[in-house]
């Protein structure tokens, strides 16, 4: 850590503070007689090409500079060397943001008025990038949010994973396989002109926007999986993360529900300012961007126990197996609003 720190220029005696909220990256907070920053290695065996990452930032920074003075987008800051990348032998790729002042993350949504107010700003950041050429962004990670490429993996896990987690899940797998019609609505839906790619954040979970002392959004954070996507992506990870009051984690799943006002705010918010960018056909599958998201979270995170989890971090053995749990959970329970949830069309 002090062989970072000192590349980009600050104190070797700073205060490093882990942050535990994410699953893919590690992330410190660092208090130093400079300031205080958010120090981040990135996960290089997700993404594989980390330059990728920082060329859209770059890319994305500068439109936004140029045509958007005001957005408050928080770009990495350079070493001594003047990279926004260090790579440090043997422990891989590091940047450093600023931190921002009277700001503060949260890891569960608490009202709906935080649901509203990330919505809007994952909105008008795709809202604003709808002149950005998407042709020059990078992918960071390949076939991220492309279902039939994450139900493929499925199967295949189902296969050639590990036979006795897959024997000891296979009611599991039966209830995730009934749903795969929602993989055949995703395939239209590519192959449909009404939906358009845009420039999409990609996890939008609400740890990734920075709330003022007000409870106000302030900013979005953690652009690594920024690409050209679909609006289900951003809207659908919402509504898997904000709906429930329990994090994927939750092993009870009596605490696993969905929180009718919480869609609607999302709902409100992310139309607010995407209202002029979303095609009618679009603006029809508010309802499909959560079951698409959360069917397919469920999936991966089940993928990723039959293949003795090698994606995503694990605190104990069978973690993963309660995400699949847990989000196979959430999305029977979204069903259950179906006919509610899908009046809602603005």
């Amino acid at each position: 850590m002090i062989t970072v720190l000192q590349a980009f220029g600050l104190s070797t005696d700073s205060v490093v503070e882990p942050i535990t909220s994410g699953i893919i990256n590690s992330t410190w907070k660092v208090k130093s007689p400079r300031g205080n920053y958010i120090l981040q290695r990135i996960n290089d065996h997700v993404f594989a090409n980390p330059e990728d990452i920082h060329e859209n930032i770059a890319a994305i920074a500068q439109y936004l500079k140029k045509n958007y003075q005001h957005y408050l987008f928080p770009a990495p800051i350079l070493s001594l060397e003047g990279s926004e990348l260090v790579k440090i032998p043997g422990k891989g790729y590091h940047r450093l943001f600023p931190f921002i002042a009277g700001t503060h993350t949260i890891n569960v949504v608490e009202n709906n008025h935080q649901a509203f107010e990330a919505a809007e700003q994952f909105g008008r950041f795709t809202a604003y990038l709808g002149g950005f050429d998407i042709t020059k962004l990078k992918v960071t990670i390949p076939h991220f949010h492309d279902l039939t490429f994450r139900y493929k993996q499925f199967l295949e896990s189902i296969q050639k994973g590990n036979p006795q987690r897959v024997k000891e899940e296979q009611s599991l797998i039966n209830r995730l396989v009934k749903l795969d019609y929602l993989v055949k609505q995703y395939e239209a839906i590519t192959k449909n002109p009404a939906f358009k790619k845009r420039v999409t954040h990609h996890d939008t979970k609400i740890s990734n926007v920075l709330f003022n002392e007000e409870n106000n959004a302030v900013c979005i954070i953690d652009l690594d999986t920024l690409m050209p996507g679909y609006f289900i992506s951003d809207v659908g990870d919402m509504m898997r993360t904000y709906l429930c009051p329990v994090s994927e984690n939750e092993e009870d799943i009596s605490k696993i529900i969905v929180r009718p006002s919480f869609y609607y705010a999302i709902v409100e918010g992310y139309y607010k300012e995407m209202k002029n960018e979303l095609t009618a056909v679009e603006k029809n599958h508010f309802f499909y961007a959560a079951q698409f998201m959360i069917y397919m979270q469920a999936i991966r995170f089940l993928t990723d126990y039959f293949n003795d989890d090698k994606y995503y971090q694990v605190l104990y053995q069978n973690h993963n197996l309660v995400r699949a749990i847990n989000q196979t959970v959430l999305l029977e329970r979204l069903m259950d609003h179906e006919v509610e949830f899908k009046k809602v069309i603005l």
